[in-house]
């Protein structure tokens, strides 16, 4: 069964959207759609597709299991990206400022990050948040 609309708001359905970047079966050209996908992987659960996209030398710090307990307990309501910079299929680096909304315990938070991101062979990776 495919979703009407995929999670990260782009507006496309699941299957034209992040589907095919969560199943393997393409790569995000852009750092907005790597965001895009990671967000939409927080949504389904899905915690290797979150390793797999994280920069090679920072998966030593990833708490796969914390990831996934913090990614069960919320209830993700929507995506607004903010902001982009760079981050083209011709770039290397970029960062995207997005608003992630949730809710947790009965109260609607709203995660606010600039995301680094940085590609290597042909790859975008997430790096880091800059600023909150």
């Amino acid at each position: 069964m495919t979703e009407k609309t995929c999670p990260c708001g782009d507006g496309k359905s699941f299957d034209a959207c992040c589907g095919p970047y969560l199943s393997r079966a393409s790569v995000p050209v852009t750092a907005e759609a790597l965001m895009r996908s990671r967000y939409t992987a927080f949504v389904r659960q899905d915690i290797s597709y979150l390793r797999d996209t994280l920069w090679p030398k920072n998966l030593r710090g990833f708490d796969e299991v914390a990831t996934a307990k913090w990614a069960a307990e919320n209830h993700w309501t929507g995506l607004t990206v903010l902001d982009v910079q760079k981050g083209g299929a011709a770039d290397r680096e970029g960062t995207v400022l997005f608003e992630a909304r949730y809710l947790s315990g009965g109260k609607l938070n709203t995660h606010r990050e600039c995301s680094r991101f940085r590609k290597k062979a042909g790859n975008w990776y997430y790096v880091e948040a800059l600023a909150h």
